[in-house]
Parts: structure tokens; C-alpha cells; sequence
């Protein structure tokens, strides 16, 4: 063999070396560098352009204010993870969101019935879910567009309970304290947020359930010969998005008292965002609760970030959009590299 022969076959093997190191620092730590980093970014950013050298993004209370806006998202990528493990999608969490907060809000209104404002939420978003469920598990209707026209319907169906304007509680509704209040020094989204991710790894990780919902998103042919009951998997995955859904509508009708058909809209593309940059394959079956997490919270610095530089939210959009397709890329890349290994 040639001295050229040699050395190419050495780079070659060092190439691929590297390439295998890579791709297990990535699965093993995945978008965790990438946020560590877009925050030391940010902070640096906010530093180079205030008018003193100075920066208010990594402090104590933007932090919070950062966790307390990724709440809601969390809660709705939680559900889309659930969806997307079994190669699904649901466009409808935003327009669910909206039709719960203005049916809770409805109910809690004076001279109707408060108490039952909080279940109101819930229900609204579960029985959506299970909607959508329904449509693509037992009649077989591609998610995509089950989801596409259950977000179009529900949009409308948000406008018409609010009969176009927006339902305000002037008094403070009984579950005020979603949005607004706090426990040990932690807002209650946040706990909640919490509360939402924990029982999500807990179903995908404890129990049998969880082991089907990767079995039928990895191969929904071979899950239905094992014996898994592919369709109520699927109806799960979407009623649970639903449920958190409500919870979501719940949280932040919460925050502002009020509720209109506008609520959530384009929530669903954060959650997407989310849920994909924290590494859950498009494809199906490949993915972790915990990976959302960070997909979310990278999503919350990237709009705080954005907006103390005093970019417009138009920029955050193409940002956004930019991230996706990168999450994309990323998972392309993975999927090569577990191939190759």
C-alpha cells in the first residue's frame, strides 16, 4: 500500500472517529451546548448594545421571566411530543387553546358557574383531543390533515363562543392564581410546567403505555403484530395533547383575565420548534421529554433575547423558522450517524 494510500485511509478512520464522537456527545447531551451557548450569546449581544456596557438578560428576574414565558409553550410540546413519537403532528394545539380559554373564561363568569371553570378548560381540550384522536386512528386520516382542519374549525368555533370580541372576567375569577400566583417563591406556570413534564416522562419512560407509544411511532406494522393496540395508542397520544391544550387555554387566560379567538395563534409552530429541537425524530420513535425541555427553553431565550435587543417580533418569526429547519438538519445528521454506527 502507497504512503498516499496510508494516509488517506488514517484521515478516513480520524474522520469518522471524530464524526462517532460527535454524534455520542450529541445523543448524549443533545441541544444542551446549543442552549448554554445561545445564552452566553444573548448576554454578550445585550452587553456589546446597551447605551452603559451593562445587561439585564442574565439576572435573576429575566430568568424567571424567561421560565414563566416558556410555561405555556412547555405544557403544549409536551402533548406534540407524545404525537410526534408516533410520527404524527397536530397543528390544532393553538386553536384548542383557544376554544378552552374561552369556554373556561364563559363559565367563570359572574352568574354562571366559577367553580366549574378549571374543568371546563380540561374537558374542553380533552375532548378536542380525543376528536382528532378519533379521526386518525379509527378512520385512518392523515394527521396532517385532520390536524390542519381541526385548527381552522376550532379557530372559528373560538370566534363565535366569544362572538368576535374578547370575554373579560372584571372581577378575579377563582383560578386567578394559575397565572398569577406563586408558590415558595415559584409562579404557579411554572410549577405547573413542572408538574406537566414529570408526568410526561413518567407515562413515556414508567409505564407500558410509554414503551408503546415509541413501539407504534417506530413501526406502527410491527407494534399491531405484537399485539399493541395501535389505534388507542393513537388516540391517547392526541387526547392528551388536547388535555394539555386546556391546561394551556387555563394558563393563560389566567394571566390576563380574559380570552378571544386570537389566543394561541401560531403556538402550534413553538411547540413544533420544540418538541423537534429537543431531538424527537419527525420520522417517529426517537425522542425524550427531556429534550423538549430544552427545546422550549431555547425557544424562550431566543424571543427574550431577541426582544431586549429590540428586535420586532417579525425577526423573531424568521428566527424561529431559521430554527426549525436547523433542528431538521440536526436530525438528519443523527439519523445518518446512528446509521453509520
Amino acid at each position: 500500500m502507497s504512503t498516499h494510500a496510508i494516509s488517506d485511509t488514517a484521515q478516513a478512520a480520524g474522520a469518522k472517529r471524530h464524526g462517532n464522537l460527535v454524534g455520542h456527545l450529541f445523543n448524549r447531551l443533545g441541544m444542551l451546548p446549543v442552549l448554554i451557548v445561545l445564552y452566553l450569546v444573548f448576554y454578550g449581544l445585550t452587553v456589546y448594545f446597551s447605551a452603559d456596557g451593562t445587561s439585564n438578560f442574565m439576572t435573576a428576574d429575566n430568568t424567571m421571566n424567561i421560565l414563566r414565558q416558556v410555561a405555556i409553550n412547555l405544557v403544549l410540546a409536551c402533548g406534540m411530543t407524545f404525537v410526534i413519537l408516533t410520527a404524527g403532528i397536530d397543528l390544532s394545539v393553538g386553536s384548542m387553546l383557544a376554544v378552552s380559554a374561552v369556554l373556561g373564561m364563559l363559565v367563570s363568569l359572574p352568574g354562571h358557574a366559577p367553580a366549574l371553570a378549571i374543568p371546563t378548560f380540561l374537558i374542553a381540550g380533552l375532548v378536542m383531543g380525543m376528536l382528532n384522536g378519533s379521526m386518525v386512528s379509527f378512520l385512518s386520516i392523515n394527521p396532517f390533515v385532520v390536524t390542519l382542519g381541526t385548527m381552522t374549525a376550532l379557530r372559528g368555533a373560538a370566534y363565535l363562543f366569544a362572538d368576535g370580541t374578547t370575554v373579560l372576567n372584571q372581577q378575579i375569577p377563582s383560578f386567578e392564581w394559575i397565572g398569577n400566583g406563586d408558590f415558595l417563591g415559584l409562579p404557579w406556570l411554572i410549577w405547573i410546567a413542572a408538574g406537566v413534564v414529570l408526568l410526561s416522562w413518567f407515562i413515556l419512560k414508567k409505564t407500558v403505555l410509554g414503551l408503546h407509544i415509541y413501539a407504534v411511532g417506530g413501526n406502527p406494522q410491527a407494534a399491531r403484530l405484537t399485539g399493541i393496540k395501535v389505534s388507542f395508542v393513537l388516540l391517547f397520544v392526541y387526547s392528551i395533547s388536547g388535555f394539555f391544550s386546556g391546561l394551556a387555554g387555563a394558563m393563560s387566560s389566567s394571566r390576563l383575565y380574559g380570552a378571544n379567538g386570537n389566543w394561541g395563534v401560531g403556538y402550534e409552530l413553538d411547540a413544533i420548534a420544540a418538541v423537534v429541537l429537543g431531538g424527537t425524530s419527525l420520522m417517529g420513535g426517537v425522542g425524550t421529554i427531556w429534550g423538549t425541555v430544552i427545546g422550549a427553553l431555547i425557544i424562550g431565550v431566543m424571543n427574550n433575547g431577541l426582544t431586549i435587543l429590540g428586535l420586532s417580533s417579525f425577526w423573531q418569526y424568521v428566527a424561529k423558522g431559521a430554527v426549525i429547519v436547523l433542528a431538521v438538519i440536526l436530525d438528519k445528521w443523527r439519523q445518518k450517524q446512528a446509521a453509520l454506527n
